[in-house]
């Protein structure tokens, strides 16, 4: 099966959480200790919550892997959840006044139920430790074909950095990422995001930013035009969307292209045959406004994606709302949470994304092996570099 995708299971407070990845061709060399690494940056960042103090995310074999490489079987990934209580009514009580901005009140009225509890603990986002397994497990995939996803922290609040992020200068990227506490690779913008972390927890509210990710060495055609949901920027969309607390997203320029005219948006497309080597096969462009994708599919360009994470709805002041038993007035039960989620929600963001473009990799790459994945994708390259199949002559 050449189609790749993945479920995940598993509550807040249940005994773990599980991820179920299909269509891996056989010999990939799994990293585990890349993927634990993902899950441990997921769980840092200034501004977490007590949570994190509790757990040490790693991951667990239950198949499809053997001797270090896939082996064309699903594969099943386990995270054990060490504060795993949900029957314990003692300490995880219900709760029936909701928390506005959660999923508490919609989910207690889908499920007829005044106790807020069921909803709350499947609604968090302890669950997307799942999902950044399953990114950094299709990233093993993508490593075999030089395609290489870095995420990080724009702004957090008003504090943004403009700094470029450029594929030449992506290791000096990475270094000042990981040595920054809110995971922006900016020393200075840290610092000032540090200081509105800081206030926030004072004045008991969160705070929220911006988080982006770029995904590098696509070679042009990955995705469809064919299909909506066959669209490579209409995946991603639904992929970061599903993120919690994401509130909006943008490819490129993203929302700007709505105040600017055509020639001030679109990309100029030269041909530079220094780079006709490159995944790019030397189609280069000055700009990347459209973000790397062009009618559902990559066109060369790095892939460059946005999003917009909303304060967290958890306050420690509580905020006005109503008692489910009772409709009286209430403030909002307050339950374990974080002051500021952004650096994690980047990590997120940077294995969803990886994991859609593995999926379209593998849909325009098939075969059982990776060795067959390979293959296809050199014969794909040569052919792209000898166009056009035909004289010029017969262009009308």
């Amino acid at each position: 099966m050449s189609q790749l995708s993945y479920q995940t299971a598993g509550e807040s407070h249940g005994p773990a959480l599980l991820a179920t990845i299909v269509g891996m061709p056989a010999g990939v060399p799994i990293d585990l200790d890349f993927i634990n690494a993902e899950l441990e940056r997921r769980q840092g960042g200034y501004g977490r919550g007590g949570r994190q103090n509790i757990e040490t995310d790693r991951a667990e074999v239950l198949s499809g892997i053997r001797l270090g490489k896939s082996i064309g079987s699903p594969i099943t990934l386990r995270i054990p959840n060490r504060d795993s209580r949900l029957d314990d009514t003692t300490r995880t009580p219900p709760v029936h006044t909701p928390r506005p901005g959660h999923a508490d009140l919609a989910g207690s009225i889908k499920y007829l139920t005044t106790d807020c509890r069921e909803t709350l603990e499947r609604a968090s986002a302890r669950e997307t430790a799942a999902r950044v397994a399953a990114g950094a497990l299709a990233r093993c995939l993508l490593k075999q074909f030089d395609i290489e996803a870095f995420g990080f922290v724009r702004s957090i609040h008003q504090v943004r950095t403009n700094v470029a992020i450029t594929a030449e200068h992506l290791a000096r990227h990475k270094a000042d990422r990981d040595a920054s506490d809110t995971y922006c690779p900016d020393p200075a913008a840290t610092s000032a995001q540090h200081d509105i972390i800081r206030q926030a927890k004072i004045d008991k509210t969160t705070v929220g930013g911006l988080i982006e990710c770029h995904v590098f060495n696509c070679p042009p055609g990955l995705g469809s035009t064919m299909d909506y949901r066959d669209k490579l920027d209409s995946r991603i969309a639904q992929a970061v969307m599903g993120i919690q607390a994401i509130k909006g997203v943008e490819m490129g320029l993203g929302f700007a292209c709505a105040d600017r005219w055509g020639h001030e948006v679109h990309d100029p497309i030269a041909f530079d045959p220094a780079r006709k080597d490159t995944p790019s096969l030397g189609f280069v462009r000055t700009t990347n406004n459209a973000g790397g994708t062009e009618g559902g599919m990559t066109n060369g360009s790095p892939i460059i994606v946005r999003a917009a994470m909303k304060p967290i709805s958890t306050l420690l002041r509580g905020m006005p709302s109503v008692n489910l038993n009772t409709k009286a007035a209430a403030q909002s039960d307050y339950e374990r949470s974080d002051i500021c989620a952004v650096s994690a929600a980047s990590v997120v963001l940077e294995n969803v994304v990886a994991f859609e473009v593995a999926r379209v990799l593998r849909e325009k790459f098939a075969g059982d092996s990776l060795t067959e994945a390979r293959d296809q994708y050199a014969r794909f390259l040569t052919h792209a570099r000898a166009l056009p199949l035909e004289s010029p002559d017969q262009d009308h």
